[in-house]
């Protein structure tokens, strides 16, 4: 049973292990990190974690995933990003089908930035033409040629010479 959840334990990461972990403190251990990491082999420090995460309902979060990587784009220069939002939007279609929440444009990543470039921001504002099209991607329009409405084709209603 222990090498059980000892194997249940090692498939979590997190928040989500050190819960588990309190969970089985509080049922085999009698809520005590120390007999916990004796029984189980988890680290006491983690297991008091836990059990402080349950009693207080607040999920800590370690500084390295908080402050780690870079910030996007959108992020750092969020009022260039609106803007680019109101350029994509004043170039977009719906999807015909209305069946998602794509945005299909005939806005490019070159013409995006050029237009931002227009508006006055700074070349250190805007960024490089294929960051611009995962950024573009990112905020849900597509470069697509627009559709254009087709309009339904119109049946022959059938005579008595053609049914012979």
């Amino acid at each position: 049973m222990v090498d059980d959840l000892r194997l249940a334990a090692s498939k979590m990461t997190g928040a989500e292990r050190r819960s588990f972990q309190a969970e089985m403190c509080l049922k085999y251990c009698g809520g005590s990190a120390r007999q916990t990491e004796i029984v189980f082999g988890w680290g006491r420090k983690n297991v008091q974690l836990g059990l402080h995460e349950k009693r207080t309902g607040i999920v800590c979060l370690g500084l390295q995933s908080v402050n780690s990587g870079c910030k996007k784009w959108e992020e750092r220069y969020p009022i260039v990003a609106q803007s680019l939002k109101e350029i994509a939007e004043a170039h977009a279609q719906q999807n015909p089908t209305f069946n998602n929440p794509i945005a299909y444009t005939r806005l490019t990543a070159a013409e995006a930035i050029k237009q931002l470039r227009n508006l006055g921001y700074n070349v250190e504002e805007v960024p490089a033409a294929s960051t611009m099209a995962d950024i573009l991607n990112r905020l849900g329009y597509r470069l697509r040629k627009v559709v254009k409405a087709k309009p339904k084709k119109k049946s022959r209603r059938r005579t008595l010479s053609s049914r012979i």
